[in-house]
Formats: structure tokens, C-alpha cells, sequence
């Protein structure tokens, strides 16, 4: 029996919805925003969250975010937001479907037999993003060493390479949190004020361009790893300070 949360602030619909899936067998709760949809996850997990993007306390785009980097639980994103950029954005950040109100439920309890169907045939309907490898204890023999004054990053052996502002600023999102992905919704506001825009790839071409650059200039392959529905993680072991180039 599939357990299920209805995540709407409109109460009427969320009542109504809720209770036609009940009567179809399945094991459901509602919540009208996102903290509380986090207080029902801390009580029991769900198999499928159904979610809408207007949401009072967060959109329903950086709820589907956060669930996707720490669940399995399959998304059902449920709004009236119909444009094409809405639904790449909803199922880049990892829904699995998206439907336009309004909408029968039927179609609702369709997509849900689907998404349970898959999953109980050992498909994922889209698993959380493996976690990158867990950066190890930095040893400042054989860590990354970035350089937040001068604005350079040193591999273990080779020479430092100089930072743009613009790299700079990425490496220090990433370095901060060595191991753990950074969403390019983050590194988008980090770097330009705006909101992350999915039909650009102008994050992508500054790992590539760093990537190339680092790796040309000391030898070493910058462990810059990117995380899929989420972000770029810095997975080798890092500590902040002075550098010492090893070409003076």
C-alpha cells in the first residue's frame, strides 16, 4: 500500500484529493505547506509526495529540490503553472511527473499505481542522486590547498593556479562543504543575483573551462564532480590557507 502526502495549501482540494485516494487504498496525509510536509516526513516516510508549486511558507520547486537530495520518494508535482519552462524546471529538480490543473483524479491514482509499479519492479522512478564521495580528513600533505587571500587553489603536487572572481567565488561555495553537492540554484545566486535558469549552461561552462584550466596549469585534474539533478560537490580533501607555489 502506497503512502502518500498531498501537499496543497488549497484546502478543498487537498481534502477532496486526500480523500479519494483513501477510498482507493492507499495510505494518505495532507499537509497545506512545506514545513509542515517536513514535519510529516520526520513521522513516517512516503513512498510518493504529491506537490504543488504555490506553496505559503516555499515554493513547491525548492520543496521538490530538497526532497530529491535526501529521499527516494517519487514526486508528483500538481499546480496550475503550465508554461514549458515551469515543467523543464519541475522535472529537472526531480519530479517525476507533472500535471496541470486541473486535473482528474483519476489520473492522479493512474500515476501513482505507475510510479508504485516501478518501484516494486526495483526501478526507481528517480532515486535520490548518489551522495559524491565523502571528501577525506584533510591532510595538508595530500589536500587541495585554496588560498582565499590571494585567490588561488593548489593541488597536493604542482604548481597554484590564480583565480578569477567569478572562479573564485565557485570554489569557495564548494570548498566550504567539501563532499556535499551545491545546487546550481545556490551557485547561481552566488555568482550572478538571479535565480537559476535551466535552459543556460553558462554554470556548466565555467566547471568546464575551470576543469581544463587547473588541470593544464598544475598537472592535476580538478575534483570538481557533478552531481546530477542538483549541482557540482568538490570531492577531494581541501583546506583553506596561504599556498606556497611549488614553481618559485
Amino acid at each position: 500500500m502506497a503512502r502518500i502526502i498531498v501537499v496543497e495549501d488549497e484546502a478543498d482540494l487537498r481534502d477532496d484529493l486526500v480523500e479519494y485516494l483513501d477510498r482507493c487504498g492507499f495510505e494518505v496525509r495532507g499537509a497545506s505547506r512545506g514545513a509542515e510536509l517536513d514535519r510529516l516526513l520526520e513521522g513516517g516516510p512516503a513512498d510518493v509526495i504529491v506537490l504543488d508549486v504555490n506553496l505559503p511558507d516555499e515554493d513547491g520547486f525548492s520543496v521538490a529540490r530538497r526532497i530529491r537530495a535526501s529521499s527516494h520518494a517519487a514526486i508528483i508535482m500538481l499546480t496550475a503553472r503550465s508554461s514549458l519552462i515551469d515543467r523543464v524546471i519541475g522535472l529537472e529538480l526531480g519530479a517525476d511527473v507533472y500535471l496541470v490543473k486541473p486535473v482528474d483524479f483519476r489520473e492522479v491514482e493512474a500515476q501513482v499505481k505507475a510510479l508504485m509499479r516501478r518501484m516494486q519492479k526495483g526501478v526507481a522512478p528517480l532515486a535520490a542522486p548518489e551522495p559524491p564521495p565523502a571528501a577525506p580528513a584533510a591532510d595538508a600533505r595530500r589536500a587541495w590547498v585554496f588560498d582565499d587571500i590571494e585567490w588561488r587553489i593548489q593541488p597536493p603536487t604542482g604548481a597554484a593556479v590564480p583565480l578569477t572572481a567569478t572562479e573564485f567565488k565557485f570554489l569557495s561555495l564548494l570548498v566550504t562543504v567539501p563532499g556535499e553537492p551545491v545546487s546550481r540554484q545556490d551557485i547561481s545566486v552566488a555568482l550572478t543575483g538571479r535565480d537559476w535558469d535551466p535552459y543556460s549552461r553558462s554554470i556548466d561552462s565555467l566547471v568546464r573551462r575551470l576543469r581544463i584550466k587547473v588541470e593544464e596549469r598544475s598537472g592535476c585534474p580538478l575534483p570538481v564532480q557533478a552531481v546530477h539533478g542538483v549541482g557540482y560537490a568538490f570531492v577531494g580533501p581541501v583546506v583553506s590557507s596561504v599556498v606556497e607555489d611549488s614553481t618559485s
